[in-house]
C-alpha cells in the first residue's frame, strides 16, 4: 500500500461549544465534521495511523491523508490554475481626486497626509485614461473613484468627478464610489450619466453613535444627509454597500442598526449590501488601541450578539473565513494563494501623478511605485516584489496548514507590522472556523 501521511493542508480543530471538531482541506476541497477518534487520527504522530484502517481509508478518500508527492503536484496544478485565473481577473483601478474631506471622524488614518488642499486636474485626468488605456490594453478593469471625500459639493470637485464620469463612459469603463455619503444625494444626476456598479458609504451606527464617531469639520452631525443619500442612490439604481466601521465604542449598536436598516426596507432590497470594517492601526490611527478588536476578538463578539439578536444576520451575515462560503455554496472555494491583489488585480492612483500597489499604500509617498503624470516612471523592481508577493513566495506560509484559507494576508500589513512585502499577514483561521461551524451547521451537530 503507497504510504499515507497526514496533508499537509489539514485544518483540524473542535467547533466552538461542541463535543464535535472538524477538518477543512481546501486543496482537496473537503469539508467534514469529525468523531474525536478520526480527529486524533489526524492530529497524532503518523505512526498511530495504521490503528484503525477502515478510518484511515475514510479520511484517505477524503483527501486527509494523501501520498506526499501526489498532493505535491495537486499543489502545483492547483498554483497554476489560480494564477491563469488570477491573470485573467478584471483589475480594480483606485484613483484619488483629493484628500481633503469635510469629515473629521475620530479614526482617520489620512488626517496626517500632506497637501490635503490639493486635486486633481482634467490634464491629470486624461493622462491618468491614457496611462490605463496603454498599460492596461488587454485587461478588464473598472475604476473605484476613492479618497479623502470625493464628492464634495464645490464646482470644481463636480467638474473634476464629471470628466471623470465622462472618460470612464468614453473607455467604457464601469465605476464604483467610495464616499462618506453627505452630499451623495447632490451627485445622483451626475453620477447618472456613467455606468454606476457600485457606491460604498459608511454609517458606522444609528444617529446617537454614528454622530458621534463620523462628524463634520466643526463637529455637526451627519447621519440624516447620509441616509438619505442611500434611498437616494437606490432610487436611482445604483448599488449601494453599506460599510459600518468598527471598534468596542460601537459594536453594541449592531443590533439597532440592522434593525434601523431592516425597517427601512435597505435589506429587502437587492440593490443593498453590507461589510463591517474593522477599525485597525493602518498607518496612522486616532483611535487608542484599548477600542480596537483583533480580528478574532471581533467576530467572537459579532457571533455572541447574532445569539441574542438573530435579526443582525438578515443585516450582516460574517465569513468566518471559508464557513459562510461553504454552507452557502455546499462546497469550499477554490484554494486561496494569494489574498493581496496590489500589483496583481488592483493598482490605485492619485491627484500627484503618482502609482501606488493599493489602497492600503496610496497617498504615501514612500509607497510610490512610479508616475504616470506628467511622465511615466516605474521601479520595476518594487512592482516586481509586490507581484510575486502570494504563499508560495513568503517563507512562514509555505508549510502553514491554513495559507489556502489565509493566503498570506495583506500584503501592506505585512510590510508595516514586519518589514518586508514578503512576510506574512496572518489570519486566524482556525478560530474564525471554530466559530463557522457552530454559527453555519448547529442543526447538522445536533444531529450527531
Amino acid at each position: 500500500m503507497t504510504q499515507l501521511l497526514k496533508s499537509k493542508h489539514n485544518i483540524v480543530s473542535k467547533v466552538q461549544d461542541s463535543d464535535s471538531y472538524f477538518a477543512v482541506n481546501l486543496l482537496s476541497g473537503s469539508a467534514d465534521l469529525l468523531s474525536e477518534e478520526e480527529a486524533k487520527m489526524l492530529v497524532s504522530p503518523e505512526q498511530d495511523l495504521l490503528e484503525n484502517p477502515v478510518t484511515m481509508l475514510n479520511l484517505a478518500d477524503n483527501g486527509y491523508l494523501v501520498n506526499a508527492e501526489e498532493e505535491k503536484k495537486r499543489y502545483r496544478n492547483r498554483y497554476f490554475d489560480f494564477v491563469d485565473q488570477r491573470d485573467d481577473e478584471e483589475v480594480q483601478l483606485f484613483f484619488v481626486p483629493n484628500y481633503s474631506c469635510n469629515f473629521s471622524c475620530s479614526y482617520c488614518y489620512q488626517d496626517e497626509y500632506t497637501n490635503p488642499s490639493q486635486s486633481a486636474t482634467p490634464e491629470l485626468i486624461d493622462a491618468f485614461f491614457d496611462y490605463v488605456r496603454k498599460e492596461l490594453a488587454n485587461r478588464r478593469k473598472y475604476l473605484t473613484i476613492f479618497g479623502g471625500e470625493p464628492l464634495l459639493n464645490t464646482p470644481h470637485q463636480r467638474s473634476l468627478i464629471s470628466l471623470m464620469v465622462e472618460r470612464a463612459k468614453e473607455a467604457e469603463i464601469d465605476i464604483c464610489v467610495v464616499t462618506n455619503g453627505y452630499y451623495l444625494e447632490n451627485y445622483i444626476e451626475l453620477l447618472s450619466k456613467g455606468k454606476i456598479r457600485e457606491i460604498q458609504i459608511t454609517l458606522d451606527g444609528t444617529k446617537s453613535i454614528h454622530d458621534q464617531r463620523r462628524f463634520l469639520k466643526g463637529g455637526s452631525p451627519t447621519f440624516e444627509p447620509i441616509v438619505r443619500g442611500i434611498d437616494a442612490a437606490m432610487a436611482a439604481g445604483f448599488p449601494v454597500n453599506l460599510r459600518m466601521v468598527i471598534d468596542k465604542q460601537n459594536i453594541d449598536n449592531l443590533p439597532e442598526l440592522a434593525t434601523f436598516a431592516i425597517e427601512k426596507g435597505w435589506t429587502s432590497n437587492p440593490l443593498f449590501k453590507t461589510q463591517i470594517g474593522r477599525n485597525y492601526e493602518l498607518h496612522h490611527c486616532q483611535s487608542t488601541p484599548d477600542q480596537l478588536f483583533t480580528r478574532i476578538s471581533l467576530f467572537k463578539k459579532i457571533f455572541e450578539l447574532t445569539l441574542e439578536f438573530p435579526h443582525i444576520l438578515e443585516f450582516y451575515k460574517p465569513s468566518y473565513s471559508v464557513a459562510k462560503y461553504l454552507s452557502e455554496n455546499g462546497q469550499l472555494p477554490d484554494p486561496l494563494f494569494d489574498a493581496c491583489p496590489a500589483c496583481k488585480s488592483e493598482w490605485a492612483f492619485d491627484y500627484s501623478g503618482r502609482i501606488y500597489s493599493c489602497t492600503a499604500t496610496v497617498g504615501k509617498e514612500e509607497e510610490a511605485l512610479g508616475t504616470f503624470f506628467p511622465e511615466i516612471t516605474k521601479n520595476e523592481q518594487l512592482i516586481h516584489q509586490w507581484a510575486s508577493r502570494d504563499v508560495t513566495s513568503i517563507e512562514e506560509c509555505k508549510n502553514c496548514s491554513v495559507q489556502l484559507a489565509c493566503g498570506g494576508g495583506c500584503g501592506s500589513v505585512a510590510k508595516n507590522k514586519n518589514g518586508s512585502i514578503l512576510s506574512p499577514d496572518c489570519r486566524p483561521v482556525k478560530e474564525l472556523l471554530e466559530i463557522g461551524f457552530k454559527a453555519y451547521f448547529n442543526e447538522v451537530l445536533d444531529e450527531k
